[in-house]
């Protein structure tokens, strides 16, 4: 009796560990999307959007994407520079395939530093984050700095 008590426990605890390594394993991928300069630097490219993120996104796009705080640009002052301001760098937003691209009103300077934050496919938690304790209480970003 004792014995077959003994067996259904670790079959319990056998099946809650396979289910929670199934999640953790799911859950782990990076989906991440690659923040870059276009090739001419005229734009910045947001690509490798998954799907859901990109449901998100062309459902922003179809209300005005220009008016979205999805994703920002930001420049940020240099080391000489008198003023220390990050300045939000106005433009328009373009949804071309699964990509997005940002291009500015006035082209990007050289040697210049920008901050590209974007909130696409950003998540409060996710079930790795919930069994390690990691989950932050608001939204992250994700946070890239390019340089023209």
């Amino acid at each position: 009796m004792l014995n077959l008590t003994m067996v259904k426990n670790l079959n319990q605890q056998l099946i809650i560990f396979m289910v929670a390594a199934f999640f953790i394993s799911c859950s782990g991928r990076n989906n991440k999307a690659v923040i870059k300069f276009s090739i001419d630097s005229t734009s910045i490219i947001l690509n490798n959007l998954g799907e859901a993120s990109l449901v998100q996104v062309k459902n922003v796009y179809s209300k005005n994407l220009d008016s979205s705080n999805l994703l920002s640009v930001i420049a940020l002052p240099g080391e000489l520079d008198s003023l220390q301001d990050e300045i939000v760098v106005k433009g328009h937003y373009l949804l071309q395939g699964d990509s997005i691209l940002f291009k500015p009103d006035q082209p990007f300077k050289k040697n210049k530093r920008y901050l590209v934050e974007s909130f696409i496919g950003a998540e409060f938690a996710t079930v790795s984050k919930l069994f390690s304790g990691t989950i932050k209480q608001n939204l992250q970003p994700q946070k890239q700095i390019l340089k023209r």
